[in-house]
C-alpha cells in the first residue's frame, strides 16, 4: 500500500457559492477542523484528485487555497496547541470503500 501523507489544507474562497462547493468537496477527502480549515490523510493519487478538483472549483484571480505536507502520516506527530471550545486529534487511518 502507498504511504498516506497528512496534509493540512486552508482556504480563502471570496464568493459565497464557491466557498460551499469547495467545503463539500473537502469533506469528502478530509476531517473539518475550523471555518475554512481541513485536515487531510491521503495517499498520492487521493491528494492528485483533491488537487484537481480543487482546481476545477476555485477562481484562481480571486481565491487562495494553501496546502500544508506534514510528511507520511505514520510518522508524523502534531504538536498542535488549542485553544478554546475545540480539541485536537490528528486524523486517523480508516479503510476506504470503493
Amino acid at each position: 500500500m502507498e504511504q498516506e501523507h497528512l496534509f493540512f489544507v486552508t482556504y480563502d474562497i471570496r464568493c459565497p457559492r464557491r466557498w460551499r462547493r469547495v467545503y463539500k468537496l473537502m469533506r469528502g477527502y478530509g476531517e473539518w477542523l475550523q471555518l475554512s480549515v481541513f485536515q487531510c490523510r491521503l495517499d498520492r493519487m487521493s491528494f492528485l484528485r483533491l488537487e484537481a478538483d480543487l482546481n476545477d472549483r476555485i477562481n484562481h484571480a480571486e481565491d487562495c487555497v494553501l496546502v500544508v505536507d506534514m510528511g507520511p502520516a505514520a510518522l508524523v506527530e502534531p504538536k498542535v496547541k488549542c485553544l478554546g471550545n475545540m480539541d485536537y486529534e490528528p486524523v486517523e487511518r480508516r479503510a476506504t470503500i470503493v
